[in-house]
């Protein structure tokens, strides 16, 4: 469906995601506020447009859609992802990243390709960091060979797939790679990037949770070449 090398995607057709899309853009757009749309779209700093749907409201509307459907399959939840990202407004990739966490245990690590095209299209944290841990996360979890995809990703020009393969175990705990982790934090350790020095001391301060002291040697050795960002924040709670 998408290949490696990040070309454009060819959507297949998906009679599950034709019901969901027509349910769920009929419902978003009544709920739809023009001045509160102006205010949020400014906050994420212009990145996309909103319809102006408050969280808490979204959600209750994106149950009413998704009721009573099918589980999904792994083409299901591409087709989905990728038609939601196609449309303008925030709120549609807000759903589609909501559902694949929901069901991201239907797809396997050959979902990763697709999920790298969200990454990289209209980019922001606020799609990221969650597609980063509950998405990417557990498919890594799930394939321990595609671990080999977090080495390239961490290796890539492009900040929020850098920023997604610091953040991927976030949710780990006791089952972190350490070894991977202080590796990714230390190769992009002098990154240039807000986002990439935030996302080194936020996967850091995480795993502090578990091992403080690991952390703490960790920050200490490679203090020289951590920004006082990534330094600020991994130790933080220590």
């Amino acid at each position: 469906m998408l290949s490696n090398d990040g070309r454009p995607p060819r959507v297949p057709r998906s009679a599950l995601a034709d019901t969901l899309l027509e349910r769920l853009t009929g419902t978003y757009a009544q709920a739809a506020d023009p001045v509160r749309a102006q205010a949020m779209a400014a906050y994420m700093k212009d990145v996309a447009p909103f319809l102006g749907i408050p969280t808490p409201l979204r959600r209750e509307l994106s149950k009413a859609v998704t009721k009573g459907a099918p589980g999904p399959s792994e083409s299901d939840c591409a087709v989905l992802a990728l038609r939601c990202w196609r449309l303008p407004e925030r709120e549609y990739h807000y759903f589609a990243v909501d559902y694949l966490r929901r069901h991201v245990s239907r797809c396997s690590s050959g979902f990763l390709p697709v999920v790298r095209h969200l990454l990289v299209t209209v980019p922001w944290w606020d799609t990221v960091d969650l597609l980063a841990a509950h998405t990417v996360g557990p498919l890594v979890a799930a394939d321990p060979e595609s671990v080999a995809v977090m080495d390239e990703w961490i290796e890539d020009e492009d900040v929020w797939l850098a920023r997604a393969a610091l953040l991927h175990q976030l949710r780990y705990k006791d089952a972190t790679d350490a070894e991977r982790l202080f590796a990714h934090c230390r190769r992009r350790a002098g990154h240039p990037d807000f986002f990439v020095r935030k996302a080194i001391g936020w996967a850091l301060r995480e795993y502090a949770k578990t091992d403080p002291a690991a952390v703490r040697a960790f920050v200490e050795a490679e203090r020289g070449s951590l920004s006082p960002l990534s330094v600020r924040e991994a130790l933080k709670n220590l």
